[in-house]
């Protein structure tokens, strides 16, 4: 069993910025791609970024692509999501998403084969 544990949301004006964190335990998952999705009220979950445990690959949607850096402490077992000039719609709850063995960009964005979810941290972007 895996539990992940998101940190660091919070309220900041537009044009600040935020570094979230996912605590991950349980297992080690050296060939897993580990993400970050965001659910604002009303609207579907959407893919915001995501990296290869190894730290080969990281993947980025375009509404963030610039903004958002996405990182990883193989030590801690914690992932990063470093946020950069946030926007409003950037109001959301983000959380955690892994997938202990991907499948491919095209599912992982759509949420298939995610094996473990984190219970989110509030973002909240002022204008």
């Amino acid at each position: 069993q895996v539990q992940l544990v998101e940190s660091g949301g919070g309220l900041v004006q537009a044009g600040g910025s935020l570094r979230l964190s996912c605590a991950a335990s349980g297992r080690t998952f050296s060939s897993a791609v580990m993400g970050w999705f965001r659910q604002a009220p009303g609207k579907e979950r959407e893919f915001v970024a995501a990296l290869s445990w190894s730290g080969d690959r990281t993947y980025y949607a375009d509404s963030v692509e610039g903004r958002f850096t996405i990182s990883r402490d193989i030590t801690e077992n914690t992932m990063y999501l470093q946020m950069n000039s946030l926007k409003p719609e950037d109001t959301a709850v983000y959380l955690c998403a892994l997938a202990l063995n991907f499948r491919g960009l095209y599912y992982y964005t759509r949420r298939f084969g995610i094996d473990y979810w984190g219970k989110g941290t509030l973002v909240t972007v002022s204008s």
